[in-house]
């Protein structure tokens, strides 16, 4: 089945499943029900609204820079701040993500992350699930 009708969109990127949250919610249902504590979580820095994207990692090995690469422009370019010629994309484990008590929709804290710059990018394809 692919990723239609889903909260999210499935893409492949060098054989590693990434998923793009869609809206405020389906941003939260991905980042606190979906992704597991050792997947690699993704969003745009500097507090500008934009897709939640998760990398699969369920054998928690390092996520091969391009791959993070490819992930971190997917979470730029769904966002706000698409049209930026490079944007800030924080990331760490899934683990690091909470929702604070009464937030909206599409809100959570880090509790560590790391960032990147890179050029946002559309994802190339949807890809079917397994």
């Amino acid at each position: 089945m692919g990723s239609k009708g889903r909260p999210y969109r499935t893409v492949d990127v060098e054989g590693w499943q990434v998923l793009v949250g869609r809206s405020s919610e389906d941003n939260d249902y991905l980042s606190l029900h979906v992704a597991e504590p050792g997947d690699l979580w993704l969003h745009v820095a500097g507090g500008a609204a934009g897709s939640h994207v998760v990398v699969r990692n369920p054998d928690e090995t390092e996520v091969p820079r391009p791959v993070l690469e490819r992930a971190a422009a997917m979470a730029a370019w769904y966002s706000k701040a698409r049209g930026a010629p490079r944007v800030e994309v924080h990331y760490c484990h899934a683990r690091d993500v909470s929702k604070p008590r009464g937030a909206p929709a599409g809100l959570v804290e880090l509790r560590r992350w790391r960032s990147l710059k890179v050029a946002p990018a559309p994802a190339d394809e949807e890809s079917a699930d397994p």
